[in-house]
């Protein structure tokens, strides 16, 4: 093991490799979804930027990634729109996907107490 390694517990390695996982992940999920357009969440002091993606029918996916560079590099190498969403907010189309799926879960699990 290296010094580098030792004094920060392999963590940056570790981080670059969830970071590419990430983009492989985000890769995936777009070339199977049509319509994607990414949205860039801001590092808090609970999370890091994530990249969050967004089908014509508002279903989504979120991961971390490295900063807003990388989104857009990331972005621009699908050919797919990037929007800060501390600007533009998120889409609506996002927001009745979580509301629909919310009441066919509530559905599914009343139906599924009934005999």
């Amino acid at each position: 093991m290296g010094l580098l390694a030792r004094l920060t517990n392999g963590r940056i390695g570790a981080r670059r490799r969830s970071a590419d996982d990430g983009l492989a992940h985000l890769r995936v999920w777009a070339a199977s979804h049509e319509g994607v357009e990414g949205f860039v969440e801001p590092r808090t002091t609970v999370t890091e930027t994530t990249l969050l993606l967004v089908d014509k029918h508002g279903a989504w996916t979120r991961r971390r990634i490295t900063g807003p560079s990388e989104a857009r590099r990331f972005a621009r190498s699908l050919s797919m729109p990037v929007y800060d969403v501390q600007l533009v907010g998120y889409p609506q189309r996002m927001r009745d996907h979580d509301a629909r799926e919310r009441i066919l879960r509530k559905r599914a699990g009343r139906d599924g107490l009934e005999p």
